[in-house]
């Protein structure tokens, strides 16, 4: 049967940061987590859809401990803003979640002059991730984990970093995917500084397979195509997962006891679709030591946010080296 929700250990006294919780995957993942008695820091864009989203879940788990936060992936200045109020709360974090994102819209640019899904997806994450990273509970028995959530379309994707926000040319999917591939390369880089700091702390990458979830039409709603819309939910019906069952791959990374750093997970079933979660190889361009150092340096550059991690040996880069590979 696999690993299932069923799974998930108790959490009590255990504080989780998950972004975009208040739909989808993340309100899932927020769900399970309140039900086996988590502190959930629920990161909503909008705080009032956050509130809703609050009330759904303790439809189910009444004595949940969630507490609502703004927070605008698309603007440094809330991240930064969400950031400070949970630092002052002095919550030591045992896990930040990084699964709010955008896909396929046309482009357009956050407030900080960035394309909005490599903005949203991946720099929004990376400043956010740097700014807590003081807060990660690193002094316990079991390593904080950072959980990165990206897509199988990463494999798809490409890093250029002459045009990493689309001016010169866009296409709505070539850019969720080169968000994506961030996502991975960012995962895999935090576990490289993490290890070589000697830290208490594992990063890991997962994706959901294909599930039914409301991120699949923003991009169709923003193309105003009612036969697309149409389309998909004819898809979904067909082939998707619920959103629950696409949580699993982050609930896993999240409470596992055997889960590595450096690690990548999703779906274990057809084609990687659907089915319980199990440990998989992302793409070849992902585990690229030399293009994750760049876009970690870019990424520092345009958000302004530094780690404080110590850099890794130049052969831990290097592909035929590195200390993270795909599994056989």
């Amino acid at each position: 049967m696999g690993w299932t929700a069923d799974d998930v250990p108790e959490l009590a006294g255990h504080t989780v940061v998950v972004t975009g919780a208040n739909s989808g995957i993340g309100l899932e993942t927020t769900r399970e987590l309140a039900r086996e008695d988590a502190t959930v820091v629920m990161a909503c864009r909008d705080r009032e859809r956050g509130k809703a989203a609050a009330r759904d879940v303790r439809g189910d788990v009444p004595d949940a401990d969630l507490r609502i936060e703004e927070c605008d992936l698309a603007s440094l200045e809330s991240i930064r803003a969400f950031a400070d109020r949970l630092l002052e709360t002095g919550l030591a974090i045992d896990a930040l979640v990084n699964n709010a994102g955008t896909m396929a819209i046309p482009r357009r640019t956050t407030e900080d002059g960035f394309e909005t899904q490599f903005g949203v997806n991946h720099l929004g994450h990376f400043a956010l991730t740097g700014l807590l990273l003081e807060r990660l509970a690193t002094d316990g028995e079991e390593p904080a984990r950072v959980v990165t959530v990206s897509s199988a379309l990463h494999e798809r994707g490409e890093i250029d970093f002459d045009d990493l926000h689309g001016e010169a040319s866009y296409d709505r999917w070539d850019a969720y995917s080169r968000s994506k591939l961030a996502n991975v390369l960012f995962a895999y880089e935090l576990e490289r500084r993490f290890r070589t700091g000697d830290e208490n702390a594992l990063s890991v990458a997962v994706h959901p397979g294909y599930a039914d979830t409301s991120l699949q039409f923003r991009g169709i709603e923003g193309r105003g195509s009612w036969l697309r819309t149409a389309t998909r939910r004819l898809a979904n019906a067909a082939v998707a997962q619920s959103p629950e069952d696409g949580a699993l791959p982050t609930l896993y990374a999240v409470t596992a006891p055997d889960v590595e750093g450096g690690a990548y997970y999703g779906p274990g079933g057809l084609m990687a679709l659907r089915g319980p979660p199990e440990r998989q190889s992302s793409s070849t361009a992902s585990y690229d030591g030399e293009t994750a150092r760049r876009l970690w340096e870019r990424s520092v550059e345009l958000t302004g946010v530094s780690y404080g991690l110590p850099r890794p040996p130049e052969s831990d880069h290097d592909d035929e080296t590195s200390t993270l590979e795909p599994i056989d």
